[in-house]
Protein backbone atom coordinates (compact mmCIF):
# COMPACT_ATOMS: atom_id res chain seq x y z
CA UNK A 1 0.00 0.00 0.00
CA UNK A 2 1.28 3.47 -0.67
CA UNK A 3 0.67 5.90 1.92
CA UNK A 4 1.18 9.97 2.53
CA UNK A 5 4.32 8.98 3.03
CA UNK A 6 5.54 6.99 -0.21
CA UNK A 7 4.08 9.68 -2.85
CA UNK A 8 6.33 12.08 -4.87
CA UNK A 9 5.46 15.65 -3.72
CA UNK A 10 5.67 18.24 -6.68
CA UNK A 11 7.61 21.42 -5.86
CA UNK A 12 6.05 24.11 -4.46
CA UNK A 13 6.64 28.05 -5.55
CA UNK A 14 5.84 30.53 -3.23
CA UNK A 15 5.46 33.80 -4.41
CA UNK A 16 7.75 35.05 -1.33
CA UNK A 17 10.15 32.36 -2.91
CA UNK A 18 10.08 33.86 -6.18
CA UNK A 19 10.44 37.46 -5.01
CA UNK A 20 13.66 36.53 -2.56
CA UNK A 21 15.25 34.57 -5.65
CA UNK A 22 15.00 38.27 -7.10
CA UNK A 23 16.19 40.02 -4.70
CA UNK A 24 19.23 37.63 -4.05
CA UNK A 25 19.82 37.53 -7.70
CA UNK A 26 20.12 40.54 -7.83
CA UNK A 27 22.06 41.63 -4.86
CA UNK A 28 24.61 38.65 -6.25
CA UNK A 29 24.55 40.08 -9.85
CA UNK A 30 25.14 43.37 -8.91
CA UNK A 31 28.28 42.48 -6.97
CA UNK A 32 29.43 40.67 -9.69
CA UNK A 33 29.44 43.64 -11.86
CA UNK A 34 31.01 45.58 -9.54
CA UNK A 35 33.86 43.19 -9.00
CA UNK A 36 34.56 42.59 -12.95
CA UNK A 37 36.49 45.75 -14.38
CA UNK A 38 35.22 47.86 -16.93
CA UNK A 39 31.90 48.89 -18.16
CA UNK A 40 29.46 45.78 -19.12
CA UNK A 41 26.84 46.43 -21.98
CA UNK A 42 24.08 44.47 -20.37
CA UNK A 43 20.98 45.68 -18.89
CA UNK A 44 19.21 45.25 -15.11
CA UNK A 45 17.05 42.33 -16.13
CA UNK A 46 20.13 39.97 -17.44
CA UNK A 47 22.28 40.84 -14.34
CA UNK A 48 19.30 39.53 -12.04
CA UNK A 49 19.05 36.68 -14.29
CA UNK A 50 22.68 36.37 -13.86
CA UNK A 51 22.59 36.84 -10.28
CA UNK A 52 20.09 34.06 -9.75
CA UNK A 53 21.50 31.61 -11.63
CA UNK A 54 24.89 32.09 -9.84
CA UNK A 55 23.58 32.18 -6.58
CA UNK A 56 21.84 28.80 -7.27
CA UNK A 57 24.69 27.02 -8.82
CA UNK A 58 27.12 28.99 -5.87
CA UNK A 59 24.64 26.70 -3.55
CA UNK A 60 24.79 23.72 -5.33
CA UNK A 61 28.97 23.38 -5.38
CA UNK A 62 28.92 24.86 -1.84
CA UNK A 63 27.12 21.92 -0.86
CA UNK A 64 28.63 19.54 -2.87
CA UNK A 65 31.73 20.37 -1.64
CA UNK A 66 30.76 20.41 1.94
CA UNK A 67 30.03 23.47 2.91
CA UNK A 68 27.21 24.91 5.24
CA UNK A 69 24.13 26.27 2.69
CA UNK A 70 21.75 26.32 5.16
CA UNK A 71 20.99 29.28 7.24
CA UNK A 72 20.71 33.62 6.78
CA UNK A 73 24.39 34.49 5.79
CA UNK A 74 27.29 31.73 4.77
CA UNK A 75 30.58 33.05 3.67
CA UNK A 76 31.81 29.97 1.78
CA UNK A 77 28.11 29.98 -0.43
CA UNK A 78 28.59 33.30 -1.09
CA UNK A 79 32.43 33.38 -1.99
CA UNK A 80 30.91 30.64 -4.91
CA UNK A 81 27.87 32.83 -6.12
CA UNK A 82 29.86 35.65 -6.38
CA UNK A 83 32.69 33.93 -8.48
CA UNK A 84 29.86 32.66 -10.65
CA UNK A 85 28.29 36.18 -10.92
CA UNK A 86 31.59 37.64 -12.38
CA UNK A 87 32.04 34.41 -14.41
CA UNK A 88 28.10 34.50 -15.66
CA UNK A 89 28.26 38.99 -16.37
CA UNK A 90 31.35 38.41 -18.14
CA UNK A 91 30.03 35.55 -20.51
CA UNK A 92 27.16 37.93 -20.73
CA UNK A 93 29.03 41.20 -21.83
CA UNK A 94 31.53 39.46 -24.32
CA UNK A 95 27.86 38.21 -25.87
CA UNK A 96 26.46 41.32 -25.82
CA UNK A 97 29.66 43.47 -27.26
CA UNK A 98 29.70 40.49 -29.80
CA UNK A 99 26.45 40.58 -30.90
CA UNK A 100 26.04 44.70 -30.97
CA UNK A 101 29.97 46.08 -31.34
CA UNK A 102 30.68 44.01 -34.86
CA UNK A 103 32.54 46.41 -36.73
CA UNK A 104 32.24 46.69 -40.76
CA UNK A 105 35.88 46.58 -42.59
CA UNK A 106 35.56 47.56 -46.44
Amino acid sequence: MAGPANRVHSAHVSVDGIISAIIIGAIIGALGRLILPGSQPIGWVLTIVVGIVAAILGTIIADAVGLETEGWFNIGELAFQIILAVIGVAIVAGAMRGRTGRSITR
